[in-house]
């Protein structure tokens, strides 16, 4: 559950790779590029769900 309520609260992330523009001989020119990478509200609300179903099931097992 706890898992789910952090992608909720972060809903996407950005990382960077580097990318080559110019190589000629001894000189290169690279630069950033970013990637944005989006986690959708549905997968979030549906590990929440998984959490709490697992955290239900097990306090359910140990007290019939």
């Amino acid at each position: 559950m706890i898992i789910g309520l952090g992608l909720t609260l972060f809903t996407g992330f950005t990382y960077f790779t580097k990318e080559k523009v110019v190589d000629i001989g001894g000189i290169q020119i690279s630069k950033d590029e970013p990637h944005h990478v989006n986690i959708p509200l549905v997968f979030s609300i549906a590990v929440m769900g998984v959490g709490g179903a697992l955290l239900w099931g097990s306090y359910r097992k140990s007290n019939p």
